[in-house]
């Protein structure tokens, strides 16, 4: 059962009495104004993890008085910005001033990814002569997911604490690729076998049909965009998806014009859209 609760005097705690909770930091795209950027916090009990950290995402946790040192453990989905563009801030801030690194959930191969196609550039000459790199275990310390056998898809496994994540490949981009295997590294999660969050993907019914038929999800936040082409989920092609899987999905990731689309979404069987800073409470 999930209820949806409104934050109280817009300060974000990061625990709870045990139940798992969703907060989504913003639910808006890359290019959003009027909502943050799709980062989302885990909680449950004195657990956390932040489900990507985007350029907006350190502000808008500033705003709920939440510090960087707070953030106990990260989890990285792909590397657009409004996905990692706050990290470079977190391990800085790790390194130099509280002197501790965050854990981050990722496997190796993303890990190199990550690390040499992204965030060496501003943290691997930060000492010495220039002569010696630091590397992305002198900022992070890591959390290896376990992989999962037999799955229809690359799967893998951890726990951040009392919350359960698996983590498995999405289609997202570029966009001419046909699957997860000919995708650049992207991932969704599914949480406590209850929540599937797709992050960013393109529109893939196979994962969720597929991934729904093993766990029979509360709750879908599925990506969304209003137009077709390009790297996401075209609103039309969910329409698609079986209604009693729309019924319980939630679009996320959208652009400043979802107002124009609510009649469209509500007359199409979705449970709504997403909304940023606010609890969603599963019992």
């Amino acid at each position: 059962m999930m209820k949806i609760q409104e934050l109280e005097n817009n300060k974000l705690i990061l625990r709870n009495s045990g139940n798992l909770s969703l907060f989504f930091i913003g639910v808006g795209s890359a290019f959003s104004k009027l909502n943050n950027q799709t980062n989302l916090m885990i909680i449950k009990g004195n657990d956390h993890l932040l489900v990507d950290f985007g350029t907006k995402c350190s502000q808008a946790l500033a705003e709920l008085g939440i510090g960087m040192p707070e953030i106990e453990t990260f989890l990285v989905t792909h590397s657009h910005a409004d996905h990692i563009g706050g990290l470079e801030e977190a391990a800085l801030i790790g390194r130099y001033m509280v002197k501790r690194r965050p854990k981050m959930v990722i496997n190796k191969e993303y890990q190199k990814i990550l690390w040499d196609m992204s965030l060496s550039g501003g943290c691997a000459y930060g000492e010495g002569d220039g002569t010696t790199r630091l590397g992305f275990e002198d900022f992070w310390e890591p959390l290896r997911p376990k992989p999962m056998k037999g799955k229809p898809r690359q799967m893998m496994e951890v726990n951040v604490g009392s919350i359960n994540i698996k983590l498995f490949r999405t289609c997202h981009f570029p966009d001419l690729s046909k699957s997860w295997e000919t995708s650049f590294w992207s991932c969704g999660l599914i949480i406590d076998d209850r929540v599937l969050f797709t992050s960013d993907t393109r529109f893939d019914p196979d994962m969720v049909t597929t991934l729904d038929g093993m766990f029979h999800f509360e709750n879908i936040f599925h990506d969304c965009q209003f137009y077709p082409g390009g790297v996401h989920a075209y609103i039309e092609d969910l329409i698609t998806l079986p209604a009693d899987i729309r019924r319980r999905i939630f679009l996320s990731h959208f652009g400043d014009n979802w107002i124009k689309f609510e009649d469209r979404v509500a007359q199409s069987g979705f449970a709504g859209f997403a909304r940023q800073q606010v609890f969603y409470n599963y019992l």
